[in-house]
Order: structure tokens, then C-alpha cells, then sequence
């Protein structure tokens, strides 16, 4: 592998391993799923290394008419990115730097994932609470996926919603390269890039920020422009964002070493 810095080969293989791992051990990818993928906190399945281990992890299997098929673009896309973006990086501030912002923009990703579903969640909790259904009755409705008597049209809405954040997962290393892509935009704001179907050269400093925006108008609106329609967006933007401001603080205070008072 030359031409690849240490970390970024290292977070290949181990990427590459998993994903072969998940794909090699029990049905469908479920073991590794539920043992690395990122559960909601409130389920049972979750346990406290999903939120380093779900960075590592890719998605093995996509549904299809004739049953689910092998999903090799989530890894070769992240793969790519963490390549072509994360060498030129991890170049420029060192190993220890790259990987202590690798982790902290992943997991900057994976906190504000949560502390979205968590708000969703509270607030449909708190709607039916209101309602006389108590916790203990939401919670065993939502393991067992089984309605108690008396439940109408709107309150199912609010379970509905409840029910699926319970039961969602996340894995993919996407949060902590957005954070690597906004490092690349800051430390090497004119070099050129494209896309593979708008091959028009556009500088870092425009062409990321632009990325970012269109992340944040599908977190908002739902509407997937380059990904699956099940991309965690906000996680996208949670990553940029924890990666934004720790590479603030470390030119901030690299400028601040070297100036005059």
C-alpha cells in the first residue's frame, strides 16, 4: 500500500476484516450487527463499546426481490474517502493527531445521532404518558412489538415513531471521514475536487462545504441525493461539525504560537 500513511492503512484493514467478519459469521450480517452496530441505548441490545465499535462496521446486506444481496458500496465509498482524504491529513497533523481526530469525530457523530433520536423519542414518551399509557406499558410494547387494548390512531402514530428509533442501528465509519473531509477543506482549502459524474474541478473550500449543505437538506427534508434514503444524515453533520471545531481550536491555537503581541 504505498503512498498510504500508517493510520489510514491500519483503519482499512480493520475495516475490511469486519466487514468480511460480518459477512462470514451467522445470517445476514446479525451477529456482528448486534453485537457492533450502534443501538438506541434504551433497547437491550445496546452495550456501551457500540459507540467505538459502530465506526468500524459497514453495511454487509441490502434487501432485494429475490432476498437480500451482498452491499459492497457503503465500504468501498467510505474506504475511498478515508483514502484519498485521510492520507493528505494525517500527513499534515501527524498519527497521534489523526487518530485521536478520527475517534473524536466519530463519536461526535454518534452523540448527536443519539441526542436527535433521543428528543424524537422523549417527545412522542412524553405525548403518551400524557395519555395515561405509562412507561413500563411503552416499554413492552416496543420489545414485544405488540399494541395493549385501548390504543387509538394517534397515540399508534406516536408508537410507530418510538418503535422505529428503538429499534434502529447505525454503523459505518461515514461520521468520522465527514470530520476528515472538513479537515481536508481546512488544511488544503484550493486544492481541486470532483465528482465522478460532474467531472468539474471545483476547490475544497467550496466543493465540502457544499457536501455538507446538501447532507444537512436531506436531514432535514428526507430527499437522498447521492446515498440510500436510510443514510443517518445527522450523523454526517455531527462528524463535520465535531471535526470543524477541533481543527478550529488546533490552527487557532498553531497561529496563536507564532504571532506577535
Amino acid at each position: 500500500m504505498r503512498g498510504i500513511t500508517d493510520t489510514v492503512k491500519h483503519l482499512l484493514i480493520i475495516n475490511v476484516l469486519i466487514w468480511i467478519g460480518a459477512l462470514s459469521i451467522g445470517q445476514y450480517g446479525e451477529v456482528f450487527n448486534n453485537l457492533f452496530a450502534l443501538h438506541f441505548p434504551k433497547n437491550d441490545i445496546f452495550q456501551p463499546w457500540q459507540i467505538i465499535t459502530h465506526m468500524f462496521m459497514h453495511a454487509t446486506y441490502v434487501a432485494g426481490s429475490n432476498g437480500p444481496t451482498i452491499y459492497i458500496q457503503h465500504i468501498l465509498f467510505n474506504m475511498f474517502a478515508l483514502w484519498m482524504f485521510g492520507t493528505a491529513v494525517e500527513r499534515a497533523i501527524g498519527k497521534k493527531r489523526f487518530i485521536f481526530f478520527y475517534i473524536s469525530a466519530g463519536l461526535g457523530a454518534a452523540l448527536i445521532m443519539l441526542g436527535v433520536y433521543y428528543i424524537k423519542y422523549l417527545s412522542s414518551e412524553s405525548i403518551l404518558v400524557q395519555e395515561g399509557i405509562s412507561t413500563t406499558e411503552i416499554h413492552q410494547m416496543l420489545v414485544n412489538n405488540q399494541l395493549i387494548d385501548g390504543i387509538n390512531a394517534l397515540q399508534k402514530i406516536e408508537l410507530q415513531k418510538m418503535f422505529e428509533i428503538f429499534n434502529s442501528s447505525m454503523v459505518g465509519a461515514s461520521g468520522a471521514i465527514m470530520g476528515v473531509l472538513v479537515a481536508f477543506g481546512m488544511l488544503f482549502p484550493e486544492s481541486k475536487l470532483m465528482l465522478i459524474f460532474l467531472p468539474i474541478p471545483v476547490k475544497a473550500k467550496y466543493f465540502i462545504p457544499a457536501i455538507i449543505a446538501l447532507d444537512l437538506i436531506s436531514a432535514i427534508t428526507g430527499q437522498s441525493f447521492f446515498s440510500p434514503g436510510n443514510t443517518a444524515y445527522i450523523a454526517h453533520i455531527g462528524g463535520a461539525l465535531t471535526g470543524f471545531i477541533i481543527m478550529y481550536f488546533w490552527k487557532k491555537d498553531q497561529f496563536d504560537k507564532y504571532r506577535w503581541n
